[in-house]
């Protein structure tokens, strides 16, 4: 980990905008070399759910922790996910709009219909960004909680122009609950029950906490040129 990383926990949320723009454009600072050395398994899709939210926050960027420029952060474990959208080659895509949405740390989602605890009003619930050439995208979101029913989870959904949205949801890795959760132990394949085990690692240098989560999607196609 470099001094970059050493600061990240000391940045005070006044500079939340600052921060969001240099971390969206420095993601690779959390990726993994070689990933993709050897085969490339695409990443399985999975089911959108019945919480996407039915209505969105006027606050959509990728940094779900703060509410607009509201002072007071998301309960949670701080978690800087990271990743690249990749096509069925390994090769990066541009212009993809990555989108993430989950429970705050109550176990509740951004959706009128999901009332069975007090959401947490200090988190964003839902987050987009945009990726460049390098196919990198950043969130700074929280390590998701255990939902009734479910295993502990983030849900993602790539659109991109001329394609329909595309669903996935990524996991903890070393989570209990996961072999007990139906639509994880739903992929068959170990490999791509693999791919979507994501670590949340803590960050050594991080006087908060703070975790970080590497997850790259592979499309199952080549974009054409």
């Amino acid at each position: 980990m470099n001094a970059h990383h050493a600061n990240l926990s000391v940045l005070p949320f006044t500079t939340r905008r600052a921060f969001v723009r240099q971390l969206g454009l420095g993601a690779a600072l959390f990726a993994i070399p070689g990933a993709f050395a050897e085969e490339i398994i695409r990443t399985p899709k999975q089911t959108e759910g019945p919480f996407y939210p039915d209505h969105l926050p006027l606050d959509t960027d990728n940094d779900l922790i703060i509410v607009n420029d509201g002072l007071t952060p998301a309960l949670g474990e701080v978690t800087h996910l990271s990743g690249r959208i990749l096509d069925a080659k390994g090769d990066p895509i541009r212009n993809a709009l990555v989108e993430i949405w989950q429970v705050d740390n109550n176990g509740v989602y951004l959706h009128s219909k999901d009332t069975h605890a007090a959401r947490d009003k200090n988190f964003q619930g839902f987050g987009r960004f945009l990726t460049g050439s390098s196919g990198e995208y950043y969130f700074r979101t929280i390590k998701p909680v255990l939902y009734p029913g479910r295993t502990r989870h983030i849900h993602f959904a790539v659109k991109m122009k001329g394609r329909e949205k595309w669903t996935t949801q990524c996991y903890v890795k070393g989570e209990p609950q996961n072999p007990k959760d139906g639509i994880y132990t739903s992929i068959k394949d170990p490999q791509a029950r693999a791919s979507v085990t994501v670590d949340f690692a803590p960050i050594r240098t991080s006087r908060i906490g703070e975790l970080a989560a590497h997850f790259d999607i592979v499309m199952g196609f080549t974009p054409e040129a």
